[in-house]
Order: structure tokens, then sequence, then C-alpha cells
């Protein structure tokens, strides 16, 4: 990995970079949300996806040509307004074709070209990204796991799992549904080095995290 990534990055600021053995993860942040924004790119193939064109479809489309060609594909992890507000721009100027959970794409009203379901996949040039679907933020929420061939996995949440507790729900259902998920599909499937990319601010590494999942619970978010 790039001695020299941190994951912390803010508004107007320029874009971080992580070199893995097989792809290039560029993380950025736009918007009145500090949305993060990430590139994923196939070192071997050049191929790239993206994952959410939050805002500022200027510094998306910036983004979308880093390090190569366009990319050819976003993920938009929920139907959320500020995870999709430059899509539509984002998808004119490159042609890519998009992707959201099943149960949320009719609320993104930008049209789907795949809809995802848990436990599918999503390849990026030679690289298959698992699509996992955690329920409670959203219906149809969904993270991508990416295993770099040094064994190290790459989780990238969305709004479903951030440093400190899973994402926010409005009902008690839906926080045990979205904490079932993401203990049942992240953490009893993925080992302590797996580090996450989450929605908003910094990242962080399930083994940190761990540790506090009966605390979440007892908490009720």
């Amino acid at each position: 990995m790039s001695d020299s990534y941190t994951g912390e990055v803010y508004v107007g600021g320029p874009v971080d970079v992580r070199e893995l053995p097989a792809l290039t993860i560029a993380k950025l942040a736009v918007g009145k949300g500090s949305n993060n924004v990430y590139l994923l790119r196939c070192r071997s193939t050049g191929e790239a996806l993206l994952i959410d064109a939050a805002d500022e479809p200027e510094r998306v489309a910036e983004l979308a040509r880093y390090g190569g060609d366009p990319i050819t594909t976003i993920v938009t992890t929920h139907r959320h307004p500020d995870h999709w507000q430059a899509l539509a721009a984002t998808v004119a100027a490159t042609g890519a074709r998009t992707m959201a959970g099943a149960d949320d794409v009719e609320a993104i009203p930008v049209p789907t070209d795949r809809s995802l379901q848990h436990g599918e996949t999503v390849h990026v040039g030679d690289l298959e990204l698992a699509v996992i679907g955690l329920r409670g933020h959203t219906p149809g929420s969904v993270a991508l796991h990416y295993r770099d061939p040094d064994g190290v996995g790459h989780l990238f949440t969305g709004d479903s799992l951030f440093p400190g507790g899973v994402g926010k729900t409005w009902a008690a259902g839906d926080f045990g549904s979205l904490l079932d998920d993401v203990s049942a599909r992240i953490f009893d499937v993925y080992d302590d080095r797996t580090w996450f990319y989450p929605g908003h601010g910094n990242d962080s590494v399930l083994g940190v995290e761990r540790p506090h999942l009966a605390e979440w619970r007892e908490r009720g978010w």
C-alpha cells in the first residue's frame, strides 16, 4: 500500500490516492455534506469504476478521468440525494453504465442499468468486487468488497458503516436490521485487517470497530 495515503480528505481539497498491487483507489470529498467519492482503477487494464457521484459534477468529472481513461461504471451505494447529485451529469459526460441496489433503484432519478442484489459481483477490469446488501439505512443500500492479492480486504460501505457505528436509521426495526446485516455480512465474514471506506469522513479498519459491536447494539444507534 502507498505509505502516503491517509483517507483524510476535505471539500475543496486534493484527491488522496492509494496504490495497491492491482488496484488504484482515489478518494475525493465534495458537496455540503462532505460526501466521499471513490475511483477504483484496475492497474492491469486501466478500466475504472466510480462509487457515488455525489455532488460538484466538475470535480467528479476530473476524478472520473484520474489516472487514465474515463470511468465505465458508476455504483450508487444508496438512494439518498446527497449521493447522486452529480450522477446525471457524470453519466452524460462519460457514458458510464449505472448500478445500484435493487430496492433503491426506483428512488434514484437517473436510470439504473443494472440492479444489484446481495451476493452478486461487479467487475472493474480484471478485478472482482463482491456486492453486500446492508438493509436499514435504506432498503437497498449496498457495499462493495475487494480483496487484493496481498490478502487484505477493502470495503466501500456508503452510509451503512462508519468509524464508531452504523449509519443513521429512523426506526428501531431498521437499526436492528442494519446492525444484523453489518454483523453477519461484514464482521462475521471479513478479518480485522479489512480497511473500510465510508460515504462521509475518515476510513477505519474492522479490527478497530469489532470490539464495539455489542456497545452499538446496546445504545441503539
